[in-house]
């Protein structure tokens, strides 16, 4: 975790950042590592994902700059998100090198010269030596897209000084430009969100974000990625935090086409899609399931959410029991269903919209490969871990780990002649009272799924026995996906949870004892004026003065995988 210490200006660590230009890499781990300098002890630090800085790059610069991908390790998940966990990292000194790197070939791509005219927007007086104006009008422009506010005059200068020591050694004014922009893109108020307080009027006694840190907050929320100059400019005359101002900016926001961006990467955080990462499956048994299925299973859920919950302003529940989705060939095969000829689409067309007939069994998001393969072992379904999935991921309830103790031979055991399905296996080895808690959590759920293989595929039999996917949540009895999903839709644990996940994700932190009131409160109304959609979830949110509010830490929880 990142400590917090005061007392120290900023101009001091920027005249720190700014003692060397060449081979930076080092000393800046190095600094990164230690506490960073922010205004106040309850100041919310959260770390930039790769993709967060990638998107604030090309805001700021345009879609032609090349990114080198970073190999920055994901974080850990707190209340069910890596966007909550993000706040409790440092960059390590490998990161940091591969950030150097990209910094390298971003800056050099905005001083080329088929770019510099355009984004620098100033010529400099002579093409082999220091413009310390030129410099300084590139620089804090820049300066405020990138950090997210205003740069202070002490900061512009410790920049522009970079740039006439490397220009002025180098002679040339690109390179020192490049160099000064180089040590921006590798500072620490661009890699982490330094979210900054002040007293809140309309509530003595607290605090909120400034109007800096509420822009930087909502634009990361809603499009997950840097404000606008419009955002920006609204919190520089101080109008972001007049309702009315507000709610237009809200407005604007959530009606851009960028808000598919933002909810692609909640779903994808809420659904751990970080973990196909580290997926595997057993080729000798499931040899179409390959590297690009994996990738097209994802691609498939984010689809249908972003078709279901903003094109067609749906409720969240409805992503349960859906029968509209969206294949590629490869996914066709896998669920053994057939697409229209290329032909007969005009063309080839590698995503096809389609819809699962009444007959399939696949229905909603859960009966999707995404779910079903990444919460399944490598050679053998799990109910388990899908009944655990199903009740910490879309119920926000915890499930205990596992004793360590615990024998799992028997429920690995495939080729056992008198327990031949899942179901047997799990009954058998569940009469150990180690054992017997957890399952009774978790199996009664997952087993309703067992018609569904690891690789997503459907089977009626096990080991030549008939599968009995019977399962039952909260005395509600239930046979196979289609009843199952059709209990979880109706659940108000459902809609309660997303409502919690959606506040974790914008705010980075869990929500205190008097947040989780006023958001179940907000859930209730939602449902009750037509369900929960993203767009009015999203707003309200937005618009409320919790979502803005600064909060004690929370305790951190970790999560762990039971067999």
């Amino acid at each position: 975790m990142i400590s917090v210490i005061s007392g120290e200006s900023v101009h001091r660590r920027q005249a720190m950042w700014g003692k060397r230009v060449v081979g930076l890499a080092a000393s800046l781990a190095a600094m990164l590592v230690l506490p960073l300098e922010i205004v106040h002890a309850d100041t919310q630090l959260v770390r930039l994902t790769p993709v967060q800085y990638q998107r604030t790059i090309r805001d700021v610069f345009g879609p032609s700059i090349q990114i080198v991908d970073n190999k920055v390790q994901p974080g850990f998940r707190d209340e069910g998100l890596l966007a909550v966990g993000e706040r409790k990292l440092t960059i390590s000194s490998a990161e940091l090198e591969q950030y150097q790197k990209t910094a390298q070939s971003i800056a050099a791509q905005v001083v080329d010269a088929r770019r510099r005219d355009t984004l620098v927007n100033c010529a400099p007086k002579s093409e082999g030596a220091p413009d310390s104006e030129c410099a300084a009008h590139f620089l804090s422009r820049v300066g405020l897209l990138l950090m997210r506010r205003p740069l202070s005059e002490g900061e512009v200068q410790a920049f522009v000084a970079t740039h006439i020591a490397t220009a002025e050694k180098l002679g040339s004014f690109n390179a020192g430009l490049s160099a000064a922009l180089e040590k921006m893109l590798v500072d620490p108020e661009l890699l982490f969100r330094i979210e900054r307080t002040e007293v809140d009027p309309a509530r003595p006694g607290k605090k909120r974000l400034d109007a800096y840190s509420m822009a930087s907050r909502l634009s990361f929320f809603l499009w997950d990625s840097t404000p606008d100059a419009e955002l920006l400019t609204a919190a520089q005359s101080g109008k972001l935090h007049e309702a009315a101002e507000l709610a237009r900016q809200v407005e604007r926001m959530v009606n851009s086409s960028r808000m598919e961006q933002g909810l692609r990467t909640f779903f994808a955080d809420m659904l751990h899609f970080d973990q196909f990462g580290k997926l595997f499956k057993d080729t000798m048994l499931y040899p179409a399931f390959t590297k690009n299925v994996q990738e097209d299973a994802q691609e498939q859920t984010l689809r249908t959410v972003v078709d279901q919950l903003l094109y067609k302003d749906r409720e969240y529940r409805d992503l349960f029991t859906t029968r509209e989705t969206f294949l590629t060939p490869s996914l066709a095969a896998l669920y053994g269903v057939s697409l229209p000829r290329a032909q007969e689409l005009g063309g080839a067309v590698p995503w096809v919209a389609h819809r699962f007939d009444e007959k399939d069994p696949y229905i909603g998001i859960l009966s999707h490969a995404s779910f079903l393969s990444l919460n399944s072992h490598p050679a053998r379904s799990s109910p388990t871990l899908r009944g655990k999935a199903l009740r910490e991921v879309f119920l926000c309830q915890k499930v205990p780990a596992p004793p360590g103790e615990v024998d799992f031979n028997l429920v690995q055991d495939t080729s056992n002649p008198k327990y031949k399905t899942v179901r047997q296996r799990l009954s058998a080895h569940a009469s150990d009272g180690l054992c017997a808690g957890c399952h009774k959590i978790t199996d009664p759920m997952g087993l309703a799924m067992e018609n569904f293989t690891t690789a997503a595929g459907y089977r009626k039999t096990e080991s030549g026995a008939v599968i009995d996917a019977t399962g039952s949540f909260n005395s509600k009895n239930f046979d196979g996906m289609q009843e199952l999903a059709a209990t979880l839709r109706d659940d108000p644990g459902i809609s309660s949870c997303i409502v919690r996940r959606a506040y974790s994700f914008g705010t980075a932190r869990i929500p205190g004892s008097e947040e989780r009131r006023w958001l179940d409160s907000l859930q209730k109304e939602l449902v009750a004026s037509g369900g929960i959609k993203w767009r009015s979830l999203a707003r309200r949110l937005a618009l409320s003065p919790e979502f803005y509010a600064v909060a004690a830490e929370q305790p951190v929880t970790a999560n762990s995988e039971p067999q």
